[in-house]
Formats: C-alpha cells, sequence, structure tokens
C-alpha cells in the first residue's frame, strides 16, 4: 500500500480533462466556492481550502499554490497539458483562473476577471473545449463568463457536459410519468435546441464519450 501525504485530504477524484493520469481533492473548510461567498458576503471569515493533486501511478503528491486568507478554490480541470485552477478571491473581488505546468513545476496567470462579473459564484465551473469559464445560476441561467460571453435560459432541468465547436451539450432528466435521462445539443448563441439524444453520456479515461441508452 502506497501511503500519500495529503494534509489531511482523505478523498479524491479523477481530474476532468486528464485521462486518469492526475486526481484532485480539497478539504471544503467553508463548503464549496458558492457556500464560502455567502460566508464572506454575510461577514463571516473564509476559511482558506486546500487544493490537492496527486499523479497517477506513482501516487506524487503537489500542492501547487496555498491559498491565503479569503480566497477559495473551486473545481479544477486539466487542459492541454496542465492543470488548471479556479480561485477566488473574495476581498480583491477577482477571479482569477491559474495553470500549473508540472515539468518546470511553476504555476502562471491565465487571466483576472472582476467578481462584479457574475451575479455570485453558483455553479461556477471551467469548462472546455476551448478552456471555458461557464455559470449556471439558480434562475436556470446558463452563462460563458470567459473568453466570451453567451447568456441564455434552460429549464433547469440538467446540466452543462461540454462544448463542440459552436455546439453545447447539456444532459437532461424528466421523471414524467417515470426517469429518464437525455442530452441536448443546443445552439452556443441562442439556446436553441438543435438535437435531443437519448440516453446519459459518460466521459471515459481516455476521452471517449459514451451515451449509454
Amino acid at each position: 500500500m502506497k501511503r500519500i501525504e495529503t494534509q489531511g485530504i482523505t478523498y479524491i477524484e479523477p481530474l476532468d480533462g486528464s485521462r486518469g493520469a492526475w486526481y484532485w481533492g480539497t478539504d471544503y473548510a467553508s463548503g464549496d466556492l458558492y457556500e464560502a461567498e455567502e460566508l464572506f458576503r454575510d461577514g463571516h471569515p473564509v476559511n482558506r481550502n486546500k487544493l490537492i493533486f496527486v499523479h497517477y501511478p506513482d501516487g506524487r503528491a503537489v500542492q501547487p499554490i496555498a491559498a491565503k486568507q479569503g480566497q477559495y478554490f473551486g473545481r479544477p480541470i486539466f487542459y492541454q497539458g496542465k492543470i488548471t485552477i479556479l480561485l477566488v478571491d473574495f476581498p480583491a473581488g477577482q477571479i482569477r483562473i491559474l495553470q500549473y505546468d508540472d515539468a518546470p513545476g511553476q504555476v502562471s496567470m491565465l487571466v483576472e476577471i472582476p467578481l462584479s462579473t457574475v451575479e455570485d459564484c453558483y455553479n461556477l465551473m471551467l469548462k472546455t473545449e476551448p478552456l471555458m469559464l461557464t455559470r449556471e445560476g439558480k434562475d436556470d441561467k446558463f452563462q460563458i463568463i470567459w473568453p466570451e460571453s453567451v447568456a441564455f435560459q434552460t429549464d433547469g432541468r440538467g446540466a452543462f457536459l461540454f462544448r463542440s465547436q459552436e455546439n453545447l451539450y447539456f444532459s437532461s432528466w424528466e421523471e414524467n410519468p417515470e426517469y429518464w435521462e437525455e442530452t441536448l445539443v443546443r445552439n452556443m448563441r441562442t439556446g436553441e435546441i438543435i438535437e435531443r439524444i437519448s440516453g446519459t453520456l459518460m466521459f471515459m479515461p481516455d476521452g471517449q464519450k459514451w451515451i449509454l441508452m
């Protein structure tokens, strides 16, 4: 059995996009990103969370960057050979997207976005492809925040999965009269549904996408 020092983080999961090469974990010191934001807005201190990555199969653990007080990490992603990190600095009012290049062990700033750009951090996520910052609000509005601006309403029954050129793929579910799922393909500019695919989409470790029907 390998002993891996994760600074008390007892659960790790595959890092999206890394094809099984990396796992990640956090301690959720102040809940998820949206809950940390609520604490900050209510005048409470935000206990910064830790973000740990573990390389497979050797079990090497790295912590590319440590958050400062008032900063909080969101869900990371792997893109074009680099670990991409979402960090919100609440006192500074900034959303930062950083990239960690493991070979030289370096962290670089990709972009800094004013926190005021978004209504809140509810479902603020990194997605691909290309690399995007997206948000799915409580009002069932889907948004691409960066690198371009897109917004349209959805029915709230599902979640955004990925982008392929000008098409956006969403999961969708229905419970009447019984539970079933489908994958919706929407036009990125208008939100119009252009295709319905019966079944549940799964991302496989080698990058394949499977539809379970």
